[in-house]
């Protein structure tokens, strides 16, 4: 069972991931050689957090293969919402990604198999819907959306297979081998990257000074800790909560963008509505849940 201070701490991380964005776009090499670089201190700061604690690098080989596996899954939802970030602006990847909630809320019963719940499935179509107020109109940054959406089904799906590994496995050993699979599968996407993508310049695999700090943040406050912390809460919270919850990180990061990159982050009448219809349906959860437990309880009653 969940308690305050588990929502405390997963509202806490959800603001720290809408910080990563803007950290993502401050630095100056492209989003793939970035990633290959976090993942790279993230691995090595979870091994150096092990060795501090005293936990476990000792996996099964079956549990080595889905660990990394996941990593991959990381990987793209990276790519993806980095990606998003530089070929549109920082608003638009955090709205994107706001649809994990719709992927959770019907990814998560398809894999445990278990009742869809009708009530989530609605909310995730207001999401859609909000999501259509903002494309409706005269959007420049469609491409971005569409990263930005890629990277919320991707944080959904690697979620879910996190709340199963988490149940036999230690939340700093999943982080680290899940950290090594974004490294390799990130550093073998880099040869596609550079034939399809990046055919006009060379791979930027030497970050500068200032990079160097970004990234560092990046992975010890985004990836090592906040990372772990929410792999240790899917022990107590459900996958589809801690995704609902993260349609915060749009609220958080556009303040803080806005804040810090001004006239750049300014979108149209609506792009703003589009993204109050997101958080109201983030709003309307715990009401409705509380409402469905209450009218099952009072029909268990009877």
């Amino acid at each position: 069972m969940a308690s305050r201070n588990d929502y405390v701490k997963l509202h806490f991380i959800v603001f720290l991931w809408g910080f990563s964005a803007i950290l993502g776009k401050l630095v100056s090499i492209p989003a793939v050689e970035m990633i290959v670089w976090r993942a790279l201190f993230s691995f090595a700061g979870m091994a150096l957090v092990i060795l501090a604690t005293r936990g476990s690098f000792v996996v099964s080989t079956r549990d080595l293969i889905r660990l990394l596996l996941i990593g991959a899954i990381v990987a793209f939802h990276w790519i993806a919402f980095f990606g998003a970030a530089r070929v549109s602006n920082v608003s638009v990847s955090l709205i994107g990604f706001a649809t994990n909630s719709l992927w959770a809320a019907v990814l998560e019963p398809w894999f445990n198999r278990t009742r869809i719940k009708k009530f989530e499935i609605a909310l995730g179509l207001v999401v859609i819907f909000g999501l259509y107020v903002i494309f409706s109109f005269d959007f420049q940054y469609k491409l971005g959306l569409l990263m930005g959406i890629a990277a919320g089904f991707t944080s959904a799906l690697f979620s879910i297979f996190n709340s199963r590994a988490v149940k036999h496995l230690q939340p700093f050993t999943i982080t680290f081998y899940e950290m090594i699979g974004v490294f390799l599968a990130t550093l073998l996407f880099l040869p596609v990257y550079q034939y399809f993508w990046a055919t006009d310049q060379a791979l930027r695999l030497i970050p500068t000074g200032m990079d160097l700090i970004y990234i560092a943040i990046l992975a010890g406050v985004c990836s090592v800790y906040a990372y772990s912390v929410a792999v240790e809460l899917m022990k107590r919270i459900s996958v589809f909560v801690i995704q609902l919850s993260l349609n915060l990180e749009p609220v958080y990061g556009i303040i803080m963008a806005t804040i810090i990159f001004g006239s750049a982050e300014k979108m149209g009448w609506n792009f703003y509505a589009g993204t109050c219809i997101i958080m109201l349906a983030v709003g309307a959860y715990p009401v409705l849940k509380k409402r469905v437990a209450a009218a099952r309880e009072r029909a268990g009653t009877k």
